[in-house]
């Protein structure tokens, strides 16, 4: 089961493609800037994508929702709590410099302990509020696919509407830093990483030693 990352677009954004080896069916994490020529990698591998999955839905993080949306099947899935988010895509993009065409409104509604099956491959979602109201990550066979909420040696930014500092230290206690110490950890920004490597090392999360 690869997870296959793309580090896209100007802010330095990953985008994660996860494909169940024994079917050849996808789920694209977190389409940003620039991450149309996946589709091509995708087609060229013969893979069938299911879902277009978002961690939460900062511009940056949704911007080719629409992309993929209309070139397959595949179902958009996104927390209820950033739908809010989700539908003011053009808006937020505007205020930083860029534009965005609309992403479309959600397939499929992500809850917190909820299984998505990808072929063979199980998607547990866990619900990490804090950077974003409706913030998800994804857990797939020891690895953590954490988008803005632990980053590699930081941690997702609370000056941002609708955040909150201690509610993200509460969802990095208690729905990664509950996971073993090997976990990978694949976050929205930046390079891969370790829960026992961010358990130890990271500053910002000293206080829960």
């Amino acid at each position: 089961m690869p997870i296959l990352r793309y580090n896209v677009g100007t802010m330095d954004n990953n985008t994660y493609l996860i494909v169940d080896d024994a079917t050849k069916e996808a789920a694209l994490v977190d389409p940003s800037f620039d991450s149309e020529s996946i589709w091509e990698e995708i087609q060229g591998a013969g893979y069938t994508l299911r879902y277009v999955l978002n961690t939460h839905a900062h511009f940056d993080h949704i911007i080719c929702n629409a992309y993929f949306v209309e070139k397959s099947a595949a179902l958009l899935a996104l927390h209820r709590e950033d739908l809010g988010f989700l539908r003011q895509l053009p808006m937020q993009a505007r205020m930083f410099g860029f534009s965005a065409k609309p992403s479309p409104e959600p397939t499929l509604f992500l809850e917190a302990g909820q299984t998505l099956a990808l072929g063979a491959t199980q998607i547990e979602v866990r619900f990490t509020p804090g950077h974003a109201p409706g913030h998800v990550a994804f857990l797939v066979e020891g690895a953590a696919i954490s988008g803005d909420c632990l980053f590699q040696g930081s941690i997702g930014r609370t000056d941002l509407p609708q955040s909150s500092f201690q509610t993200l230290i509460h969802s990095i206690q208690t729905q990664l830093l509950t996971l073993p110490d090997e976990t990978i950890v694949y976050p929205g920004h930046g390079e891969p990483t370790t829960i026992g490597e961010e358990r130890r090392h990271n500053p910002f999360l000293q206080e829960l030693r």
